[in-house]
């Protein structure tokens, strides 16, 4: 099992790795700077490097992993890229249901295609779908989740470039914010963050806050007003 240093999920399964920058949040892709050093060491998950590559050895890897966890789907691409055949994402599906035991957590900045498979796709109630969004420009993807038969549903906020002080959260079960970490890392203003914890609290909407961000994240923390914010989606909470 792949253990993961991601605040908000316990283990990461990777059927698809590589990706292509799709909006201004994918500048400074970490899983692109991953891939490279992956495939510079041998790994042969990443023998192409970032470029989407099917993995068909990984897809029943959750079926074997016995101890219930929480498990970000494709931490190192995008399940929804133009490149992943949908016969490919029914497998990822097929395997997501069989694991019921484990809760999956998927995320995609391709909405458009999300949406237009989401009738095909059997939605099982351990599959949390997510879209991120880093500003106002691509608040659209969070309708397009919206109108999904995902039974969870959650936005990624990160990394979070600008204000997004309307967000329309009725359906949204979970909200997740951060700033952008590592080389190059741009600022996210505390004021952005506030008000969409406000919009959160006023929607009675969990709110995790990942993290400041900065090219020292550790240093920077992920304290806000004094409190570390950890809320999850009510049936996980519960």
């Amino acid at each position: 099992m792949a253990k993961s240093d991601i605040e908000w999920t316990e283990a990461t399964w990777n059927p698809v790795t590589g990706c292509n920058k799709v909006s201004p949040g994918c500048k400074h892709c970490y899983a692109e700077r991953m891939a490279m050093r992956l495939q510079a060491m041998g790994q042969s998950n990443y023998r192409n490097g970032f470029e989407v590559t099917l993995h068909e050895h990984m897809l029943e890897r959750p079926l074997h992993w016995k101890s219930p966890q929480t498990i970000f789907v494709n931490s190192m691409s995008d399940l929804f890229h133009e490149n992943v055949p949908f016969e490919f994402i029914d497998k990822v599906f097929d395997v997501m249901r069989r694991a019921s035991w484990h809760q999956f957590q998927i995320l995609t900045k391709r909405s458009e295609r999300l949406l237009a498979l989401s009738s095909l796709i059997q939605w099982p109630d351990n599959v949390w779908m997510g879209t991120s969004v880093e500003t106002q420009k691509y608040v659209f993807r969070i309708e397009h989740l919206r109108q999904t038969t995902a039974k969870t549903k959650f936005l990624s906020l990160e990394p979070l470039l600008g204000p997004l002080p309307d967000l329309n959260l009725a359906g949204i079960d979970w909200v997740i914010v951060g700033g952008e970490s590592g080389p190059g890392a741009r600022p996210m203003k505390p004021e952005w963050v506030l008000n969409i914890r406000d919009q959160c609290l006023t929607a009675h909407v969990p709110f995790f806050f990942k993290q400041w961000g900065g090219f020292q994240k550790k240093k920077a923390g992920r304290i806000l007003e004094g409190k570390i914010w950890n809320q999850m989606p009510t049936a996980v909470a519960a």
